[in-house]
């Protein structure tokens, strides 16, 4: 694996497990809408991404599905397979060394 795709999976992957802790937090407290980080590969990205708790349920069901800002996709590794207008996009990894990868780093299916 190349040294760029394995900081993109691991960039990623960063992103998600933070988007974990703050899905979290918002069932713990009731909150139905929420901003989750955007989960691009752009280490130093810092915007957000609003979505309904199910919502990032429904991206999180699939390890290879990552929430971004619309415009944040990076055609060389993802395809877009959602749009919701401005609020959020949904990405399908399609690179193979950076699939097994995000499988791989995935806290949903690394605890099982």
């Amino acid at each position: 694996m190349s040294e760029e795709e394995v900081r993109i999976a691991r960039t990623e992957a960063l992103f998600r497990n933070v988007n974990e802790r703050i899905a979290e937090s918002a069932a713990r407290f009731l909150v139905d809408n929420t901003e989750f980080v955007c989960e691009c590969s752009d280490q130093s990205c810092t915007e957000r991404v609003e979505a309904t708790l199910d919502e990032y349920e429904d991206v999180r069901s699939e390890p290879t599905h990552f929430l971004l800002r619309p415009g944040h996709e990076d055609t060389r590794v993802e395809r877009v397979v959602e749009r919701r207008g401005t609020r959020h996009a949904v990405v399908q990894k399609f690179n193979d060394l950076i699939v097994q990868s995000v499988r791989r780093l995935d806290p949903r299916t690394s605890q099982a």
